[in-house]
């Protein structure tokens, strides 16, 4: 199965996705702020990362910026899903623009959420 990296500074919110996703069968890493999603992308292979945009330390979009600059070329190809409280559509823009796959708006419908998952990991 699987091995996702969920970052996000809101611990309630990763323990919920955590849960969920383990309950699927996916081996889930976490992070709470955006240096830690970089540190671990660099240190393990990830199918997938969720990743908050907007965390102290180093913001979403800077983070997806330094894992796709990253020297390993499967770290430039890896599926990045980001999250935000804004759902408005100049953070999906830039969101995409920086080099994530796709954009869910918070609260998470952890269905959609699932949904986007099996689409981008397998």
């Amino acid at each position: 199965m699987a091995k996702i990296l969920v970052v996000d500074d809101e611990k309630v919110m990763v323990k919920g996705i955590r849960f969920n996703l383990e309950n699927e069968g996916y081996t889930v890493d976490v992070g709470y702020n955006g240096r830690q999603a970089v540190d671990l992308a660099r240190a393990n292979d990830y199918d997938l990362i969720i990743l908050d945009l907007m965390m102290p330390e180093l913001d979403g979009l800077s983070a997806t910026r330094a894992i796709r600059a990253l020297p390993d070329p499967l770290r430039a190809s890896l599926p990045i899903i980001a999250v935000s409280a804004n759902a408005f559509s100049e953070d999906r823009k830039r969101s995409l623009e920086s080099g994530m796959d796709a954009h869910l708006p918070k609260p998470l419908d952890v269905h959609r959420l699932q949904s986007l998952i099996e689409k981008v990991v397998h």
